[in-house]
């Protein structure tokens, strides 16, 4: 029987992710267990009850919460039991907080403290005092604290006595948990966000040049500008600041919104009465020294927190879609990473990836050695049957694209295809350690080329090499908390290679180990076995393995891939422990495996229900059925490429209204960024994607999509690029210059349309700074 805190957890996660209490509770078990999400998602459907990859994502963080939350409930219980002030209603809202900010509010008056002014005063027995004065306001304040002098403890008179009354008021006030509540609701619908260049820094920081006077909703700034805001203060080029709405009309009346709400929460009223004008004076102090500044941090804080937590959001989008991009396949393949000075990098890999050739052509300035570099790219195509040429996206790229498709014009018996893939990551990849075990002989120039040869066959089982931060698809990867960063992108990772599959007798250490249930040793040491003993015959001999148990077994083999082996079933994605329920089907179709393997008019034949039982239930017989019509099934989509036009190389070769091809290369909140061979990625703003308004942009393109695109502006000394994918699209005027909102609900929704298509150039410069 669940415990009531289990009870209380899983209902609220239940909720959250729209599934019953159950779901939640059957799921955390199994990761307690030491169950994958992979796996869980995959193969315990009965047990979930259909719970998706995503939703046990997110499962599994809120429990992880959740459960830090309980603990420090109970913690804050005990602390404050143990000084004998926990009264019924106080444990009652205790128990009832959904937060660790309105656990921590509701604890803030019994935490221990240092010694603190109020701390010295309430020792001094100036708290009959203080409560004296907020209860009767008729009293007089200076003949009040005449009763309360006490030399030795520092009140010897009655402005320092009365000053303590006052701090003991102010901790009060500023240790409110609902006040507290009130303030941060008040200042999320009013709060703005004002940023000012530091004295001196303009020239300094002219990346940052539009934040120079800029005021935005705390509310409605999005993800990169709240990063662009924050990287400009921690580089001290900016100055940031919360500020009221009503204060963006003037410095009057500053902070009264705020100080009324203090005021009226202890029934403070101004009628002219003695103690009225020292009530007021201590609300405004406890205001602007206690609790405006404190919220300030704690609310901008908040701020850069929804802001990395989106960044991270879409970071891990874009890694999932371009690990799952198209790939081109098992075939023999060069790679070429481009150079002028250094010349051109070329390695020949064969079906599997395994390097075969390599070489150094220098077919650019300031060698030029265009034919010859031809000759040796011709005589390395016929030697290994090359099929493909991946040639790296970086310097000297359309020149060098421009060799190759003079290679394929002038061989055309060699029936090459020549495709420009992103070598984001590889030259991290050539002098990494797994790199350097793999071609411990071979230069680190070289590895590059490897490297972009194979993200063309197979994108997936070659970026896992490389760390995802340095893949090229993220914003503002390096200003958000890098250990929440690499959690997604690790878990991202994982869904990606266990959704696809992995070939045990062809994959690398780096990509087992992203395999459910597989740790780095226990991936290098079926490398090992598999060098020494040769392919796997069946997914049987993973047991093997040294230190591959009976749970590693349970978690991984589904996901791993034996094709051509003894059982046609081991290069499929049934899982072994099933392998007893396709025997009683095809006992019943009095058919072998073989034969029933692919025929799908057979397969939709079968009534699924008649194979449940105890352990299978309807999920489970249904992914079995539809895994025989199509085993091993990749759900990646079908490769293509893009054609960059002959002639345009450069930037300068850019003019307005150009109809281009182009690849996404990443996604970010306000557009997309597209690869048009000009060795600098254009910027296709939220406005300019579709015909209709674009909440997301990741709900029209995602990276690796081949698009065409329609140049609108192409600004020279600052490199950058505005395309549309509204084909239709007229060219723009003078762009329109940015005003600040002025007022806390139509400003936010003013912040929540697209920007215009003339902000592409201001947004690109965003999100590369």
């Amino acid at each position: 029987m669940p415990s009531p805190t289990e009870q209380r957890i899983s209902a609220t996660i239940a909720e959250e992710i729209g599934c019953r209490p159950a779901q939640v509770l059957a799921t955390a078990q199994l990761l307690d267990d030491g169950a994958t999400v992979p796996f869980v998602a995959r193969y315990r459907k009965e047990v979930t009850g259909g719970l998706d990859d995503n939703q046990l994502r997110v499962l599994a963080e809120r429990l992880a919460y959740l459960r830090e939350l309980e603990e420090r409930r109970q913690a804050i219980l005990a602390s404050i039991a143990e000084q004998g002030k926990l009264t019924t209603e106080l444990a009652s809202e205790i128990d009832g907080a959904q937060t660790k900010q309105r656990l921590e509010d509701l604890y803030l008056p019994f935490k221990p403290k240092r010694r603190s002014k109020a701390l010295i005063a309430r020792e001094a027995g100036l708290v009959p005092l203080a409560e004296a004065l907020l209860a009767d306001p008729t009293l007089i304040p200076e003949a009040e604290a005449e009763r309360y002098l006490n030399a030795e403890a520092g009140f010897p008179d009655v402005k320092s006595t009365l000053d303590g009354a006052r701090q003991i008021l102010m901790e009060r006030f500023a240790e409110d948990a609902e006040l507290l509540g009130e303030l941060r609701d008040y200042l999320g619908e009013h709060g703005v966000v004002r940023s000012t260049v530091v004295a001196g820094k303009e020239s300094e920081g002219a990346k940052f040049q539009d934040y120079f006077a800029y005021n935005e909703a705390l509310l409605a700034i999005p993800s990169h500008r709240a990063l662009a805001l924050f990287r400009g203060r921690n580089e001290g080029v900016l100055q940031l600041a919360l500020v009221l709405d009503s204060e963006l009309e003037g410095p009057a009346e500053n902070g009264n919104a705020c100080e009324s709400r203090i005021a009226r929460r202890f029934a403070i009223v101004n009628q002219g009465r003695p103690a009225d004008k020292w009530l007021a004076d201590t609300v405004r102090w406890a205001w602007r020294i206690k609790l405006s500044l404190h919220l300030e941090l704690e609310m901008m804080n908040a701020l850069r927190e929804r802001a990395e937590a989106e960044a991270i959001r879409v970071f891990g989008a874009n890694l999932r879609d371009l690990l799952l991009a198209a790939p081109a396949g098992q075939r023999a393949t060069m790679g070429l990473d481009p150079g002028l000075r250094t010349g051109v990098k070329v390695a020949v890999v064969d079906r599997t990836g395994k390097l075969l050739d390599s070489a150094t052509i220098y077919p650019h300035e300031p060698r030029r050695d265009w034919q010859g570099a031809l000759a040796t790219l011709a005589a390395l195509a016929k030697k290994h049957a090359v099929e493909l040429i991946s040639i790296g996206n970086g310097t000297a790229s359309r020149e060098t694209d421009r060799l190759a498709g003079d290679l394929i014009r002038l061989q055309p018996d060699l029936h090459l295809s020549k495709v420009v893939v992103s070598e984001a990551g590889a030259s991290v990849y050539s002098a990494s350690e797994y790199a350097a075990r793999e071609f411990p002989e071979l230069d680190v120039s070289l590895r590059g080329a490897v490297s972009i040869a194979r993200r063309l066959q197979d994108p997936l089982a070659e970026l896992v090499k490389i760390d995802p931060k340095s893949i090229g698809v993220g914003q503002y990867q390096h200003d958000v908390s890098q250990t929440r960063l690499t959690r997604t992108l690790e878990a991202t990772v994982e869904d990606c290679v266990n959704a696809v599959g992995v070939d045990l007798n062809t994959a690398s250490v780096a990509l087992l180990n992203r395999v459910s249930g597989l740790s780095p040793t226990l991936a290098a040491n079926i490398v090992a076995f598999r060098n020494e003993h040769g392919a796997f015959r069946n997914r049987q001999a993973l047991r093997q393995v040294p230190r591959l148990g009976e749970k590693t077994f349970e978690l991984a083999a589904g996901f791993l891939r034996i094709n051509s082996g003894d059982n046609p079933l081991d290069g499929s994605a049934v899982h072994p422990e099933a392998y007893p329920l396709v025997e009683r089907i095809l006992t019943d179709l009095k058919q072998e495996i073989r034969r029933v393997i692919g025929d799908v008019r057979l397969l939709r034949g079968l009534v699924a229900q008649r194979y449940t039982d105890d352990r299978f239930g309807l999920p489970t017989v249904r992914d079995i059925l539809q895994e025989l019509e199509k085993p091993g099934r990749d759900p990646r989509p079908e490769f293509r490429t893009a054609a960059f036009r002959d002639g345009i190389e450069d930037l300068k070769d850019l003019q307005a209204g150009m109809i281009l091809e182009g690849v996404v290369t990443n996604v970010a909140n306000f557009g997309a960024f597209v690869d048009i061979g000009v060795h600098q990625d254009g910027l296709v703003h939220i406005s300019a994607i579709a015909d209709k308004f674009v909440k997301d942009p990741r709900s029209v393109v995602k990276a690796g999509d081949v698009v065409k695109v329609k140049v609108l502006e192409v600004d020279l000394p600052r490199r950058r690029i505005a395309l549309s994918m509204r084909l239709s699209d007229e060219l723009p005027s003078a762009p329109r210059a940015n005003s600040a909102p002025t007022s806390g609900r139509a400003r936010q929704r003013q912040n929540s349309q697209p920007e215009p298509a003339s902000a592409m150039a201001s947004a690109f410069a965003r999100l590369r700074r």
